[in-house]
Protein backbone atom coordinates (compact mmCIF):
# COMPACT_ATOMS: atom_id res chain seq x y z
CA UNK A 1 0.00 0.00 0.00
CA UNK A 2 1.37 3.55 -0.59
CA UNK A 3 1.90 5.41 2.26
CA UNK A 4 -0.25 8.77 1.95
CA UNK A 5 -0.98 11.14 4.53
CA UNK A 6 -3.27 13.56 4.84
CA UNK A 7 -4.35 16.33 7.19
CA UNK A 8 -6.26 19.41 6.55
CA UNK A 9 -5.93 23.30 7.72
CA UNK A 10 -8.44 26.00 7.46
CA UNK A 11 -8.62 29.99 9.42
CA UNK A 12 -6.14 30.73 11.70
CA UNK A 13 -5.80 28.93 14.93
CA UNK A 14 -3.39 26.50 13.70
CA UNK A 15 -0.32 28.78 12.39
CA UNK A 16 2.14 26.25 9.15
CA UNK A 17 4.22 25.55 12.18
CA UNK A 18 1.89 22.64 12.88
CA UNK A 19 1.51 21.60 9.54
CA UNK A 20 5.74 21.41 9.24
CA UNK A 21 6.19 19.78 12.82
CA UNK A 22 3.46 17.01 11.70
CA UNK A 23 5.25 16.35 8.78
CA UNK A 24 8.73 15.90 10.43
CA UNK A 25 7.51 13.68 12.68
CA UNK A 26 6.05 11.70 9.91
CA UNK A 27 9.47 11.72 7.83
CA UNK A 28 11.15 10.40 11.11
CA UNK A 29 9.16 7.59 12.06
CA UNK A 30 8.47 6.11 8.47
CA UNK A 31 10.41 4.10 6.48
CA UNK A 32 10.51 4.28 2.39
CA UNK A 33 8.73 6.85 0.26
CA UNK A 34 5.48 8.36 1.12
CA UNK A 35 3.29 11.24 0.16
CA UNK A 36 2.34 13.76 2.54
CA UNK A 37 -0.91 16.21 1.32
CA UNK A 38 -2.88 18.90 3.24
CA UNK A 39 -6.29 20.63 2.09
CA UNK A 40 -5.85 23.98 2.81
CA UNK A 41 -7.48 27.61 2.35
CA UNK A 42 -4.13 29.74 3.21
CA UNK A 43 -0.86 27.90 1.73
CA UNK A 44 1.81 30.19 2.64
CA UNK A 45 4.66 29.39 4.57
CA UNK A 46 4.21 25.57 4.48
CA UNK A 47 6.96 23.76 3.92
CA UNK A 48 7.91 22.47 0.06
CA UNK A 49 7.62 18.51 0.58
CA UNK A 50 4.11 19.13 1.68
CA UNK A 51 1.40 19.06 -1.21
CA UNK A 52 -0.91 21.45 -0.65
CA UNK A 53 -4.63 21.17 -2.25
CA UNK A 54 -7.40 23.51 -2.07
CA UNK A 55 -9.81 23.24 0.67
CA UNK A 56 -12.81 21.83 -0.55
CA UNK A 57 -16.26 23.61 -0.68
CA UNK A 58 -18.36 22.48 2.33
CA UNK A 59 -21.41 22.95 0.10
CA UNK A 60 -23.27 23.96 2.95
CA UNK A 61 -23.31 25.65 5.83
CA UNK A 62 -21.84 24.87 9.45
CA UNK A 63 -24.49 23.28 12.23
CA UNK A 64 -24.91 25.42 14.70
CA UNK A 65 -24.23 24.84 18.27
CA UNK A 66 -22.44 21.07 18.06
CA UNK A 67 -19.38 20.15 19.71
CA UNK A 68 -18.31 18.36 16.36
CA UNK A 69 -15.65 19.59 13.80
CA UNK A 70 -17.97 19.25 10.93
CA UNK A 71 -15.78 21.22 9.02
CA UNK A 72 -14.10 17.54 8.27
CA UNK A 73 -17.24 16.16 6.13
CA UNK A 74 -15.25 17.79 3.67
CA UNK A 75 -12.83 14.61 3.73
CA UNK A 76 -15.61 12.48 2.73
CA UNK A 77 -15.43 14.23 -0.57
CA UNK A 78 -14.41 11.66 -3.59
CA UNK A 79 -12.79 15.04 -6.06
CA UNK A 80 -9.94 15.24 -3.34
CA UNK A 81 -7.14 15.54 -5.71
CA UNK A 82 -5.99 12.10 -4.41
CA UNK A 83 -5.97 7.97 -4.71
CA UNK A 84 -6.31 5.19 -2.73
CA UNK A 85 -6.50 4.54 0.86
CA UNK A 86 -4.61 8.24 2.94
CA UNK A 87 -3.91 8.36 6.52
CA UNK A 88 -5.56 11.46 8.10
CA UNK A 89 -3.82 12.75 10.64
CA UNK A 90 -4.71 15.95 12.92
CA UNK A 91 -2.71 18.46 13.04
CA UNK A 92 -1.96 18.77 16.94
CA UNK A 93 -1.01 15.16 17.44
CA UNK A 94 2.59 14.02 18.66
CA UNK A 95 3.92 10.84 16.81
CA UNK A 96 5.82 9.35 19.24
CA UNK A 97 6.76 5.73 17.22
CA UNK A 98 6.76 4.05 13.99
CA UNK A 99 3.90 4.33 11.50
CA UNK A 100 4.72 1.87 8.59
CA UNK A 101 2.01 -0.49 10.75
CA UNK A 102 -0.75 2.16 10.18
CA UNK A 103 -0.61 1.67 6.18
CA UNK A 104 0.08 -2.15 6.72
CA UNK A 105 -3.17 -3.11 9.44
CA UNK A 106 -5.95 -4.69 7.50
CA UNK A 107 -7.44 -4.00 3.94
CA UNK A 108 -6.58 -0.82 1.55
CA UNK A 109 -10.52 -0.82 1.56
CA UNK A 110 -10.92 -0.92 5.13
CA UNK A 111 -12.20 2.64 7.61
CA UNK A 112 -9.84 2.03 10.60
CA UNK A 113 -10.02 4.81 13.43
CA UNK A 114 -8.47 5.43 16.71
CA UNK A 115 -10.68 4.59 19.79
CA UNK A 116 -12.59 7.20 21.79
CA UNK A 117 -11.90 6.29 26.00
CA UNK A 118 -14.36 8.59 26.86
CA UNK A 119 -16.96 6.25 25.76
CA UNK A 120 -15.90 2.51 25.89
CA UNK A 121 -19.44 0.83 25.78
CA UNK A 122 -20.01 2.27 22.99
CA UNK A 123 -17.05 1.65 20.71
CA UNK A 124 -16.74 4.91 19.77
CA UNK A 125 -14.05 5.80 17.15
CA UNK A 126 -11.94 8.74 16.96
CA UNK A 127 -11.37 10.75 13.67
CA UNK A 128 -7.93 12.49 15.02
CA UNK A 129 -6.44 9.25 13.10
CA UNK A 130 -8.11 7.32 10.88
CA UNK A 131 -7.80 5.92 7.86
CA UNK A 132 -10.55 5.45 4.47
CA UNK A 133 -9.44 4.78 0.53
CA UNK A 134 -10.92 8.23 -1.10
CA UNK A 135 -14.25 8.16 -1.94
CA UNK A 136 -15.25 5.49 0.21
CA UNK A 137 -17.22 8.04 2.41
CA UNK A 138 -19.02 10.09 -0.06
CA UNK A 139 -22.36 8.44 0.76
CA UNK A 140 -21.41 10.26 4.52
CA UNK A 141 -21.38 13.43 2.47
CA UNK A 142 -24.35 13.36 1.22
CA UNK A 143 -26.60 12.16 3.87
CA UNK A 144 -24.98 15.07 5.92
CA UNK A 145 -25.72 17.43 2.81
CA UNK A 146 -29.12 16.31 2.92
CA UNK A 147 -30.24 17.33 6.50
CA UNK A 148 -26.63 18.98 7.96
CA UNK A 149 -27.98 20.23 11.61
CA UNK A 150 -30.20 17.60 12.05
CA UNK A 151 -27.27 15.06 11.66
CA UNK A 152 -24.76 17.04 13.79
CA UNK A 153 -28.26 17.41 16.17
CA UNK A 154 -28.50 13.74 16.21
CA UNK A 155 -24.90 12.40 16.51
CA UNK A 156 -23.10 15.83 18.10
CA UNK A 157 -19.74 14.28 16.65
CA UNK A 158 -18.74 13.90 13.10
CA UNK A 159 -16.79 11.19 14.17
CA UNK A 160 -19.84 9.07 15.81
CA UNK A 161 -21.76 9.58 12.45
CA UNK A 162 -18.51 8.52 10.93
CA UNK A 163 -18.39 5.09 13.34
CA UNK A 164 -21.75 4.50 12.88
CA UNK A 165 -22.20 4.75 8.75
CA UNK A 166 -19.21 3.76 7.44
CA UNK A 167 -19.78 1.85 4.24
CA UNK A 168 -18.97 -1.56 5.00
CA UNK A 169 -18.50 -0.55 8.90
CA UNK A 170 -14.96 0.10 10.63
CA UNK A 171 -12.28 -1.12 12.91
CA UNK A 172 -9.60 0.36 15.31
CA UNK A 173 -6.27 0.47 15.40
CA UNK A 174 -4.43 -1.71 18.07
CA UNK A 175 -4.76 -1.48 21.74
CA UNK A 176 -1.95 0.96 22.71
CA UNK A 177 -0.85 2.44 19.04
CA UNK A 178 -2.88 5.65 19.68
CA UNK A 179 -3.38 7.58 23.62
CA UNK A 180 -5.46 10.07 24.20
CA UNK A 181 -3.23 12.39 26.09
CA UNK A 182 -5.36 13.85 28.70
CA UNK A 183 -6.89 10.61 29.38
CA UNK A 184 -3.84 8.17 29.46
CA UNK A 185 -1.17 9.84 29.62
CA UNK A 186 -2.19 13.01 32.42
CA UNK A 187 -1.71 11.42 35.78
CA UNK A 188 -4.93 10.84 37.77
CA UNK A 189 -5.75 12.42 40.68
CA UNK A 190 -3.86 13.23 43.14
CA UNK A 191 -0.98 12.06 41.59
CA UNK A 192 -1.07 14.59 38.69
CA UNK A 193 -0.42 17.16 40.88
CA UNK A 194 3.67 14.90 42.10
CA UNK A 195 4.41 13.50 38.81
CA UNK A 196 4.36 14.80 35.72
CA UNK A 197 2.28 13.00 32.58
CA UNK A 198 3.70 9.91 31.36
CA UNK A 199 4.16 8.00 28.17
CA UNK A 200 2.59 4.61 27.64
CA UNK A 201 5.36 1.97 26.91
CA UNK A 202 4.37 1.35 23.01
CA UNK A 203 2.70 4.39 22.09
CA UNK A 204 3.19 5.65 18.21
CA UNK A 205 0.77 8.89 18.31
CA UNK A 206 -0.56 10.69 21.37
CA UNK A 207 -3.99 12.43 20.30
CA UNK A 208 -4.90 16.03 21.92
CA UNK A 209 -8.80 15.88 21.68
CA UNK A 210 -10.46 19.28 23.05
CA UNK A 211 -8.45 22.30 24.11
CA UNK A 212 -5.41 21.22 25.60
CA UNK A 213 -2.81 20.86 22.74
CA UNK A 214 0.97 20.22 22.78
CA UNK A 215 2.17 23.53 23.74
CA UNK A 216 -0.23 23.68 26.61
CA UNK A 217 1.45 19.92 27.47
CA UNK A 218 4.64 21.26 27.39
CA UNK A 219 4.22 24.39 29.37
CA UNK A 220 1.93 22.68 32.22
CA UNK A 221 -1.36 24.11 31.51
CA UNK A 222 -5.24 22.81 30.82
CA UNK A 223 -5.82 25.00 27.39
CA UNK A 224 -4.31 27.71 26.17
CA UNK A 225 -6.05 30.56 27.86
CA UNK A 226 -4.79 29.33 31.65
CA UNK A 227 -2.25 30.61 33.57
CA UNK A 228 0.48 28.27 34.05
CA UNK A 229 0.78 27.50 38.09
CA UNK A 230 2.51 25.34 40.43
CA UNK A 231 0.74 22.43 42.08
CA UNK A 232 -0.26 24.24 45.48
CA UNK A 233 -0.95 27.29 43.18
CA UNK A 234 -3.32 25.20 41.27
CA UNK A 235 -4.55 24.13 44.58
CA UNK A 236 -5.05 27.62 46.18
CA UNK A 237 -7.11 28.86 43.13
CA UNK A 238 -9.17 26.38 43.65
CA UNK A 239 -9.77 26.77 47.17
CA UNK A 240 -10.32 30.70 46.29
CA UNK A 241 -12.49 30.40 43.76
CA UNK A 242 -10.16 31.49 41.02
CA UNK A 243 -11.77 28.77 38.77
CA UNK A 244 -13.83 28.42 35.46
CA UNK A 245 -15.49 24.98 36.68
CA UNK A 246 -16.21 23.10 39.53
CA UNK A 247 -13.56 22.17 42.78
CA UNK A 248 -13.60 18.45 41.65
CA UNK A 249 -12.80 19.18 37.76
CA UNK A 250 -10.55 22.18 38.87
CA UNK A 251 -8.70 19.46 40.26
CA UNK A 252 -8.51 16.99 38.02
CA UNK A 253 -8.00 19.38 35.54
CA UNK A 254 -4.00 19.88 36.24
CA UNK A 255 -1.03 18.53 34.50
CA UNK A 256 2.94 18.97 34.78
CA UNK A 257 5.01 20.08 32.34
CA UNK A 258 5.42 17.06 29.99
CA UNK A 259 9.29 17.22 28.38
CA UNK A 260 9.06 14.34 26.48
CA UNK A 261 6.17 16.48 24.52
CA UNK A 262 8.82 18.92 23.43
CA UNK A 263 10.96 16.01 22.54
CA UNK A 264 8.83 14.36 19.69
CA UNK A 265 6.74 17.66 18.65
CA UNK A 266 9.49 18.89 16.20
CA UNK A 267 10.63 19.55 12.83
Amino acid sequence: MEKQFLTIRWGTKYGPDYLDRLYGMCARHTTGPFRFFCLTDDPAGIRPEVTCLPLPDLGCELPRNTKGIWGKSRLWRPDLGIEGPVLFMDLDLVVTGPLDGFFEQGSPDDVILARNPNTPLEKLGQTSLFRFPVGKLAPLREMFLADPQGIADTYRFEQRFVTRNAPGGVSFWPKGWVRHFRMHCVRTFPMNYLAPPRLPHDTRVVIFPGPLNPPDAIAGRWREDAPVRGPLGHLAAGLQGDRREGLWKHLRHYSLPAPWVATHWRE
